[in-house]
Protein backbone atom coordinates (compact mmCIF):
# COMPACT_ATOMS: atom_id res chain seq x y z
CA UNK A 1 0.00 0.00 0.00
CA UNK A 2 2.76 2.46 0.99
CA UNK A 3 6.38 2.17 -0.11
CA UNK A 4 9.20 4.46 0.95
CA UNK A 5 12.32 3.61 -1.02
CA UNK A 6 15.75 5.04 -0.15
CA UNK A 7 14.39 8.43 0.87
CA UNK A 8 16.73 11.25 1.87
CA UNK A 9 15.19 14.41 3.29
CA UNK A 10 16.67 17.68 4.48
CA UNK A 11 15.71 20.72 6.53
CA UNK A 12 17.64 23.35 4.62
CA UNK A 13 21.21 21.96 4.69
CA UNK A 14 20.57 19.55 7.55
CA UNK A 15 20.37 15.94 6.36
CA UNK A 16 17.53 14.45 8.47
CA UNK A 17 16.45 11.20 6.79
CA UNK A 18 19.22 8.94 5.51
CA UNK A 19 18.25 6.40 2.85
CA UNK A 20 15.03 5.40 4.67
CA UNK A 21 13.02 2.49 3.27
CA UNK A 22 9.86 1.02 4.75
CA UNK A 23 6.59 -0.56 3.64
CA UNK A 24 3.01 -0.62 4.93
CA UNK A 25 0.56 -3.32 3.88
CA UNK A 26 -3.23 -3.21 3.80
CA UNK A 27 -4.79 -4.45 7.04
CA UNK A 28 -1.51 -4.22 8.95
CA UNK A 29 -0.02 -1.91 11.56
CA UNK A 30 3.56 -0.83 10.92
CA UNK A 31 5.31 1.03 13.72
CA UNK A 32 8.10 3.59 13.64
CA UNK A 33 10.10 3.55 16.86
CA UNK A 34 13.14 5.43 18.11
CA UNK A 35 14.32 8.10 20.48
CA UNK A 36 13.18 11.72 20.26
CA UNK A 37 14.80 13.38 17.26
CA UNK A 38 15.39 10.11 15.41
CA UNK A 39 13.35 11.25 12.39
CA UNK A 40 10.00 9.57 13.00
CA UNK A 41 7.74 12.61 12.61
CA UNK A 42 9.89 13.85 9.73
CA UNK A 43 9.14 10.56 7.96
CA UNK A 44 5.39 11.17 8.28
CA UNK A 45 5.76 14.77 7.11
CA UNK A 46 7.69 13.54 4.08
CA UNK A 47 4.97 11.02 3.25
CA UNK A 48 2.30 13.73 3.54
CA UNK A 49 4.16 16.18 1.30
CA UNK A 50 5.05 18.77 3.92
CA UNK A 51 8.70 17.98 3.24
CA UNK A 52 9.78 16.90 -0.24
CA UNK A 53 12.43 14.15 -0.39
CA UNK A 54 15.63 15.21 -2.08
CA UNK A 55 16.34 11.64 -3.17
CA UNK A 56 14.30 8.44 -3.23
CA UNK A 57 10.63 7.79 -3.78
CA UNK A 58 7.38 7.69 -1.81
CA UNK A 59 4.69 5.57 -3.50
CA UNK A 60 1.07 5.01 -2.51
CA UNK A 61 -0.74 2.14 -4.21
CA UNK A 62 1.84 2.22 -6.97
CA UNK A 63 1.62 5.98 -7.61
CA UNK A 64 4.63 8.21 -7.02
CA UNK A 65 3.54 10.89 -4.51
CA UNK A 66 7.02 12.23 -3.73
CA UNK A 67 6.71 15.95 -3.04
CA UNK A 68 3.04 16.10 -4.03
CA UNK A 69 1.01 18.80 -2.23
CA UNK A 70 -0.47 17.61 1.11
CA UNK A 71 -4.08 18.22 0.08
CA UNK A 72 -3.60 16.10 -3.05
CA UNK A 73 -2.05 13.29 -1.01
CA UNK A 74 -4.99 13.44 1.39
CA UNK A 75 -7.43 13.20 -1.52
CA UNK A 76 -5.74 9.99 -2.66
CA UNK A 77 -6.87 8.30 0.56
CA UNK A 78 -4.27 8.99 3.27
CA UNK A 79 -5.43 10.30 6.65
CA UNK A 80 -3.00 12.02 9.03
CA UNK A 81 -3.36 12.36 12.81
CA UNK A 82 -0.61 14.78 13.93
CA UNK A 83 1.07 14.66 17.30
CA UNK A 84 -0.36 18.11 18.13
CA UNK A 85 -3.89 16.81 17.34
CA UNK A 86 -4.85 20.03 15.52
CA UNK A 87 -8.37 20.32 16.96
CA UNK A 88 -9.99 23.64 16.01
CA UNK A 89 -10.61 25.27 19.42
CA UNK A 90 -13.49 27.51 18.34
CA UNK A 91 -15.45 24.79 16.52
CA UNK A 92 -17.72 22.23 18.13
CA UNK A 93 -16.85 18.55 18.07
CA UNK A 94 -19.37 18.01 15.29
CA UNK A 95 -18.02 20.95 13.28
CA UNK A 96 -14.47 19.62 13.69
CA UNK A 97 -15.65 16.36 12.16
CA UNK A 98 -17.84 17.62 9.34
CA UNK A 99 -15.34 20.22 8.15
CA UNK A 100 -13.15 17.36 6.90
CA UNK A 101 -15.86 14.95 5.74
CA UNK A 102 -15.40 13.38 2.33
CA UNK A 103 -17.02 10.22 0.91
CA UNK A 104 -13.75 8.69 -0.31
CA UNK A 105 -13.60 5.19 -1.74
CA UNK A 106 -14.66 3.22 1.33
CA UNK A 107 -17.79 5.23 2.26
CA UNK A 108 -17.45 3.60 5.68
CA UNK A 109 -17.27 6.64 7.92
CA UNK A 110 -20.02 9.17 8.53
CA UNK A 111 -21.14 11.05 11.63
CA UNK A 112 -23.37 8.12 12.53
CA UNK A 113 -20.62 5.50 12.33
CA UNK A 114 -18.08 7.81 14.01
CA UNK A 115 -20.46 8.26 16.94
CA UNK A 116 -20.86 4.48 17.17
CA UNK A 117 -17.08 4.15 17.43
CA UNK A 118 -16.67 7.18 19.73
CA UNK A 119 -19.85 7.46 21.86
CA UNK A 120 -18.11 10.05 24.04
CA UNK A 121 -17.85 12.38 21.04
CA UNK A 122 -21.60 12.12 20.48
CA UNK A 123 -22.12 13.14 24.08
CA UNK A 124 -19.76 16.09 23.60
CA UNK A 125 -20.78 16.95 20.03
CA UNK A 126 -21.85 20.51 20.94
CA UNK A 127 -18.78 21.29 23.05
CA UNK A 128 -16.05 23.50 21.60
CA UNK A 129 -12.61 22.13 20.91
CA UNK A 130 -10.96 24.02 23.76
CA UNK A 131 -13.46 22.54 26.23
CA UNK A 132 -12.30 18.96 25.59
CA UNK A 133 -9.85 16.88 27.60
CA UNK A 134 -6.64 15.64 26.01
CA UNK A 135 -8.15 12.22 25.45
CA UNK A 136 -11.27 13.68 23.86
CA UNK A 137 -9.15 15.86 21.59
CA UNK A 138 -7.21 12.79 20.48
CA UNK A 139 -10.48 11.03 19.69
CA UNK A 140 -11.60 14.03 17.62
CA UNK A 141 -8.30 14.03 15.73
CA UNK A 142 -8.57 10.32 14.88
CA UNK A 143 -12.28 10.60 14.06
CA UNK A 144 -11.68 13.60 11.79
CA UNK A 145 -9.05 11.64 9.83
CA UNK A 146 -11.54 8.79 9.44
CA UNK A 147 -14.16 11.22 8.09
CA UNK A 148 -11.88 11.47 5.04
CA UNK A 149 -12.67 7.77 4.48
CA UNK A 150 -8.99 6.90 3.98
CA UNK A 151 -7.44 3.58 3.06
CA UNK A 152 -4.23 4.41 4.95
CA UNK A 153 -3.89 6.35 8.19
CA UNK A 154 -0.76 7.85 9.77
CA UNK A 155 -0.83 8.19 13.57
CA UNK A 156 1.82 10.27 15.34
CA UNK A 157 2.03 9.20 19.00
CA UNK A 158 -1.72 8.84 19.64
CA UNK A 159 -1.25 7.64 23.25
CA UNK A 160 1.07 10.46 24.34
CA UNK A 161 0.06 12.10 27.62
CA UNK A 162 -3.15 10.11 28.01
CA UNK A 163 -4.45 8.21 31.04
CA UNK A 164 -4.12 4.40 30.87
CA UNK A 165 -7.86 3.85 30.39
CA UNK A 166 -7.91 6.25 27.43
CA UNK A 167 -4.77 4.65 26.00
CA UNK A 168 -6.50 1.27 26.05
CA UNK A 169 -9.51 2.78 24.31
CA UNK A 170 -7.24 4.15 21.58
CA UNK A 171 -5.55 0.75 21.28
CA UNK A 172 -8.92 -0.94 20.84
CA UNK A 173 -9.89 1.55 18.13
CA UNK A 174 -6.64 1.05 16.21
CA UNK A 175 -7.09 -2.72 16.45
CA UNK A 176 -10.61 -2.39 15.04
CA UNK A 177 -9.38 -0.23 12.15
CA UNK A 178 -6.71 -2.80 11.40
CA UNK A 179 -9.32 -5.56 11.37
CA UNK A 180 -11.39 -3.53 8.90
CA UNK A 181 -8.48 -3.53 6.46
CA UNK A 182 -6.93 -0.08 6.90
CA UNK A 183 -3.20 0.24 6.50
CA UNK A 184 -1.77 1.99 9.56
CA UNK A 185 1.63 3.61 10.06
CA UNK A 186 2.05 4.31 13.77
CA UNK A 187 4.61 6.32 15.71
CA UNK A 188 4.45 5.21 19.32
CA UNK A 189 6.69 5.75 22.35
CA UNK A 190 4.73 3.24 24.45
CA UNK A 191 6.53 0.00 23.59
CA UNK A 192 3.78 -2.14 25.09
CA UNK A 193 1.21 -0.54 22.80
CA UNK A 194 3.50 -0.95 19.78
CA UNK A 195 4.18 -4.63 20.50
CA UNK A 196 0.48 -5.32 21.03
CA UNK A 197 -0.73 -3.67 17.83
CA UNK A 198 1.97 -3.97 15.22
CA UNK A 199 2.92 -6.54 12.62
CA UNK A 200 6.23 -4.92 11.66
CA UNK A 201 8.52 -2.49 13.46
CA UNK A 202 11.11 -0.12 12.06
CA UNK A 203 13.51 1.59 14.45
CA UNK A 204 15.12 4.85 13.39
CA UNK A 205 18.42 6.10 14.79
CA UNK A 206 19.72 9.47 13.67
CA UNK A 207 17.46 9.38 10.63
CA UNK A 208 18.40 5.90 9.43
CA UNK A 209 16.65 2.54 9.81
CA UNK A 210 18.67 0.37 12.20
CA UNK A 211 16.18 -2.45 12.82
CA UNK A 212 13.29 -4.09 10.97
CA UNK A 213 11.35 -6.99 12.41
CA UNK A 214 8.24 -8.48 13.99
CA UNK A 215 7.04 -7.95 17.56
CA UNK A 216 8.54 -11.30 18.61
CA UNK A 217 11.89 -10.43 17.06
CA UNK A 218 11.94 -7.02 18.77
CA UNK A 219 10.70 -8.29 22.13
CA UNK A 220 13.58 -10.78 22.30
CA UNK A 221 16.32 -8.42 21.11
CA UNK A 222 17.70 -6.96 24.33
CA UNK A 223 20.59 -5.26 22.55
CA UNK A 224 18.29 -3.26 20.25
CA UNK A 225 15.83 -2.49 23.06
CA UNK A 226 18.60 -1.16 25.28
CA UNK A 227 20.50 0.74 22.65
CA UNK A 228 17.64 2.47 20.85
CA UNK A 229 14.55 2.36 23.08
CA UNK A 230 16.09 2.62 26.57
CA UNK A 231 14.38 -0.59 27.67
Amino acid sequence: MLDIDHVNAYYSDSHVLHDVSLHVEKGQVTTLLGRNGAGKTTTLLTIMGYLAPRDGRVSYEGQDISGMAPHRISHLGIGFVPQERGVFPSLTVEENLTVAARPGRTHRWSLATIYELFPRLQERRNNLGFQLSGGEQQMVSIARALMLNPSLILLDEPSEGLAPLIVQEIVNIVALLKAEGLGILLIEQNLGVALELSDTHYILDKGAVCFTGTSDALRNNEKILGAHLSV
